[in-house]
């Protein structure tokens, strides 16, 4: 009797490991973004890219966001996220949770900026000397951390007003409710292209790459695999290029569109960062 029910048991082993394949595929995967516009629109730039992906790799992803950046800055830290795109992975509070990158936006960097408004009479960062600039948040790796530990080394003092994200603050430096900025300079860019804002870069770190796509270790190698491939796939395939440029004019961004592979030995130069800075806030 026992040798029947091994026999039926190892015939359906198969089926239970398809139905479990199969449970596995329905389940829905979060994927979080990094708070640098507001929810409106990073919804309608990512839901597009990400109803193509999910249909592409059978790998189910949702959009998920926090109300601000220092929210989905602890959100990371609590492992929150399944997919990401945010560069908080590389904080050293977040590194633990041991997120691990796969993609990268194409040929694209960024640098922090010290900003002012085209017809501003400040023209250098002497001039911001007790001033109120505006900061996305104390989280903000290129707008906050690049920028304030730009002015603590060069003896600046100004009084930071923090809008809660990167185009909340852009949005009061062209209301002239600060004089200046802290931004990060591709975000900057498109904002000021849609708004037709004219503004002056009074200062610009060194370039680092684009915030990259990760994913928490509890997603499976295959899984992750999928994704990756879907993304990278994207700008190839006259359907996901014409997703990714109708997304890309929503908020004023340049070709070239789409995503490459990358690997966390690529963000070197982020960590350097954070091993290096003297803001020492930055990196409890």
């Amino acid at each position: 009797m026992k040798r029947v029910w091994s026999i039926i048991l190892m015939m359906l082993l198969p089926l239970i490991m398809m139905a479990m394949a199969a449970q596995a595929d329905e389940k829905e995967w979060s994927f979080g973004v990094i708070n640098q516009r507001s929810l409106t629109l990073t919804a309608r730039y990512w839901n597009p890219i990400l109803k193509y992906v999910s249909e592409k790799s059978g790998i189910p992803l949702t959009l998920k966001m926090a109300k601000n950046a220092p929210e989905s800055f602890e959100m990371v830290r609590q492992g929150a996220f399944d997919f990401m795109y945010s560069n908080y992975v590389f904080a050293p509070p977040n590194v633990t949770v041991g997120y691990r990158v796969f993609a990268r936006p194409m040929d694209r960097t960024i640098r922090g900026e010290i900003v002012t408004l085209a017809d501003s009479p400040i023209r250098s960062l002497k001039d911001l000397e007790g001033k109120e600039v505006g900061f996305p948040s104390r989280v903000a790796f290129v707008a906050y951390g690049v920028t304030w530990d730009a002015l603590l080394k060069a003896g600046i003092t100004v009084k930071p007003v923090f809008s809660g994200n990167q185009e909340g603050t852009m949005g009061q430096l062209k209301a002239g409710r600060v004089i200046a900025a802290g931004v990060n300079s591709r975000v900057m860019k498109e904002f000021a292209r849609r708004e037709k804002l004219r503004y002056r870069v009074l200062w610009a770190s060194r370039e680092y790459l684009g915030i990259p796509l990760s994913a928490h270790p509890r997603v499976p190698g295959q899984t992750v695999e999928a994704v990756r491939r879907a993304f990278t796939a994207m700008a190839e395939d006259p359907e996901g290029l014409k997703i990714l440029k109708s997304s890309a004019a929503l908020i004023g961004q340049e070709p070239p569109f789409g995503f490459v592979p990358a690997t966390d030995r690529e963000y070197e130069s982020q960590r350097s960062f954070y091993r290096t800075t003297v803001l020492k806030e930055f990196i409890r």
